[in-house]
């Protein structure tokens, strides 16, 4: 599935919206109203707006380590290096000190990823301008391979919260859009990695129901096996992408984005084997958690539409429960794809009043 060809760029803006819950703060608001012809022009709209907005706040500043060799004595002595210019008969100090440099990984990260955005054809003109701008305040800053940004490196804490929302959009860019050239230089592909648009778009249905269903608890649950013994060595983790409860109400989605949303067995079109398998152990797991108490506990794989002739639209009920199979078409007003998301909730929670 080619994303700008299936998905509206406009949508991706919400998705995004949705999954980094700051692009919905009035700073963005510009860029809502903006139209996009592809998603390089919508990422370097968000982050000149973002870049922008953090220069007003000032650029993070870290301590790092420095060593040099002074006249006069600043922070430490390095005392091997102080006893050499002694032998050398220099009239130096070894120092070592901590100063403030905003030449640090965040500040790294958002201007790798901006010199990636001016080089690309793809860019307008105006959002170029913008960028070119910022980054005259960025000269001190050292570009980095972007192949080498490392997650566990990037850390936030108190003093650069503020900086999270952007340098995952940039990790996001970066990671689903980063091509290679023959020669070895880096660019920025007109379309997003299927694997990034997967967690996008699993992401984005999460953050939906928290954000727009309050009266439903929306979370990416773990689900316990449902073992005759304590013996749990070496069974993998049920990690669910979506699970919505209400009192003793269970619904568990699987989001699922592929090219296809069906295989091909021995000439007959079938539903995918291995997600049906999934997400039935995951809902007798959980069913199994309630004992004899009253509940419901249903599943549902929730695939993104393709432009195939055939789009699941099942229901079945299997050894008590019942498991949909659904498509949700993201290539379409999005006030339409919330209403689809709505009219789940609404189906699989009959006794909430969902406004």
């Amino acid at each position: 599935m080619k994303q700008n060809e299936h998905v509206l760029v406009k949508n991706i803006y919400y998705m995004l919206a949705y999954a980094f819950q700051a692009l919905k703060q009035s700073s963005f608001v510009s860029v809502e109203t903006e139209e996009f012809d592809n998603v390089q022009n919508l990422f370097a709209a968000i982050l000149s707006n973002g870049i922008g907005i953090q220069l007003k706040q000032g650029l993070y500043r870290e301590y790092q380590n420095k060593s040099e060799d002074l006249s006069t004595m600043r922070g430490r002595i390095y005392m091997p290096g102080t006893i050499r210019h002694k032998i050398d008969r220099r009239q130096k100090l070894a120092c070592e000190y901590d100063e403030l440099s905003e030449n640090n990984l965040l500040n790294q990260i958002l201007k790798t990823t901006a010199m990636l955005l001016l080089k690309s054809d793809e860019v307008k003109t105006e959002y170029k301008d913008i960028l070119k701008k910022e980054m005259l305040y960025f000269s001190g800053i050292d570009l980095i391979e972007p192949s080498s940004i490392q997650r566990e490196r990037v850390r936030f804490h108190r003093n650069n919260q503020n900086y999270r929302i952007l340098v995952s959009l940039c990790q996001f860019i970066l990671q689903g859009m980063l091509l290679t050239t023959e020669r070895g230089e880096n660019k920025l592909a007109s379309f997003i990695d299927s694997q990034q648009m997967y967690h996008l778009y699993e992401k984005f249905i999460l953050e939906y129901y928290r954000k727009e269903i309050p009266e439903l608890h929306a979370s990416a649950s773990q689900i316990e096996w449902a073992l005759d013994n304590d013996e749990k060595t070496m069974l993998p983790k049920m990690q669910s992408d979506i699970m919505l409860s209400h009192g003793d109400t269970v619904l568990i989605i699987d989001a699922k984005y592929y090219s296809h949303t069906t295989q091909v067995q021995f000439g007959t079109r079938t539903l995918r084997s291995h997600n049906m398998y999934q997400i039935f152990t995951y809902v007798k797991n959980k069913d199994a958690e309630f004992g004899d108490r009253q509940h419901t506990v249903s599943g549902m794989l929730l695939y993104a539409h393709t432009d195939e002739a055939i789009q699941p639209e099942q229901s079945y009920r299997m050894s008590g429960n019942r498991i949909d199979v659904r498509t949700l078409n993201l290539n379409c007003e999005f006030s339409e794809i919330k209403s689809r998301l709505y009219g789940i909730a609404k189906e699989f929670f009959p006794e909430l009043d969902i406004k």
